[in-house]
């Protein structure tokens, strides 16, 4: 009863707002009608929530006040986790690394404790102009994704998260956010702190040793690659995607064509896939946490 109260209270301010009209400027506001458009965000800004919330570490999932709270309840650190759209085929989707970041980062969020994620970035540099003219490949500029980094870090910064995290999922993302990251202590001070993460992407890089070593898969040729056979694909990637969505991987049309395997190793059925996929997550979680964690005491 007492935070319904209060709720009304704030919305029953915002009523009493006599707001510009539309199109006038701000600055032409009366000393009057800035004071009273000032308590109303005021108000709002501590109102309770009219309803609960979901379980769920994506900000761009949760509502302005789910935010607010979860910060105030202690998730003061944010993951900007970086993909890209790019030439990967003929199976897998060109948003792979984007698909894999939202199976990881929600877990490792999860076993990090206290974190949030941003919505993937989706727009990087995809290289030279030879990817770049792969129907279907998005790219930007270095200058363009390290604004686009720093401004996102400081949007969350700005709300009251004291760590930000960048996790890329491919080689060229790395060098932008490693020098933003730099940046961005240099800029807050101690304020805040950002952190790159680096062994995210080259710890066992394609879980090349991880593959072999503990789930007994060796893919041909057997080097350590994310390209064979002019795949822009492999194991690693197929399995950790297909746990977000197997159609991804194109699994029903591959398997209806007889054509369910990857660099001479049989995918299926679909339940294989997805168990080697849950194993790649908690093993890169794993990684991951850990550098976080070692990160943050430093």
């Amino acid at each position: 009863m007492r935070a319904t109260n209060r709720l009304l209270g704030a919305l029953a301010l915002t009523a009493c707002v006599v707001f510009p009209a539309q199109g006038q400027d701000r600055r032409n506001l009366t000393a009057e009608q800035r004071a009273e458009l000032q308590a109303r965000q005021a108000a709002m800004r501590t109102a309770p929530r009219p309803i609960e919330g979901i379980n769920s570490i994506w900000i761009d999932e949760l509502t302005w006040m789910e935010v607010r709270d979860e910060i105030a309840a202690g998730r003061t650190t944010a993951i900007i986790a970086t993909g890209g759209v790019e030439q990967n085929g003929p199976y897998m989707a060109g948003g792979k690394h984007n698909y894999v970041l939202e199976a990881m980062c929600d877990a490792i969020a999860r076993e990090l404790g206290n974190t949030l994620c941003a919505p993937v970035m989706k727009y990087v540099p995809e290289g030279d102009p030879e990817s770049i003219r792969y129907p279907g490949t998005l790219s930007v500029r270095q200058e363009t994704f390290r604004m686009m980094l720093e401004d996102v870090a400081n949007s969350l910064k700005s709300q009251g998260f004291t760590d930000v995290v960048f996790i890329g999922d491919s080689g060229g993302n790395q060098n932008g956010m490693s020098d933003t990251a730099d940046r961005l202590n240099e800029h807050w001070g101690g304020e805040a702190r950002a952190h790159y993460i680096e062994e995210y992407y080259r710890e066992d890089i394609w879980s090349c040793e991880f593959l072999k070593e503990e789930l007994g898969i060796f893919q041909q040729p057997d080097i350590c690659t994310a390209t064979r056979d002019i795949y822009h694909d492999d194991v690693h990637y197929s399995s950790i995607v297909a746990t977000v969505d197997p159609e991804h991987i194109r699994a029903r049309q591959r398997i209806q064509a007889g054509l369910y395997s990857i660099n001479e190793v049989e995918l299926g059925p679909v339940e294989r896939t997805l168990e080697i996929g849950r194993a790649l997550i908690e093993y890169r979680t794993e990684i991951t946490v850990r550098a976080i964690r070692e990160s943050m005491a430093r």
